[in-house]
């Protein structure tokens, strides 16, 4: 999984002041598997995704680190 997905969802997750147990049963999803998208060793669904955003509060172009500038879409890299 992306570092910046990975970076994005965590900052996103403190910012909202949940924890992962606390995201984790808004998705209805073991801690186990939250944690593991948040660590990189497991990927979410579209449709989590979808659903972390709505818990987040985050777009989905900023968790996946996308800039949308008009017409260009630019996708931003995490050296």
């Amino acid at each position: 999984m992306n570092k910046l997905f990975i970076n994005n969802l965590k900052v996103a997750r403190l910012a909202s002041g949940l924890t992962q147990k606390q995201v984790a049963e808004k998705l209805s999803v073991v801690e186990s598997c939250y944690a593991n998208w948040e660590q990189g060793r497991a990927e979410p669904s579209v449709s989590a995704i979808q659903n972390l955003c709505v818990v987040l509060d985050i777009t989905a172009n900023e968790l996946l680190g996308i800039e949308d500038n008009g017409n260009q879409i630019k996708i931003i890299q995490h050296s």
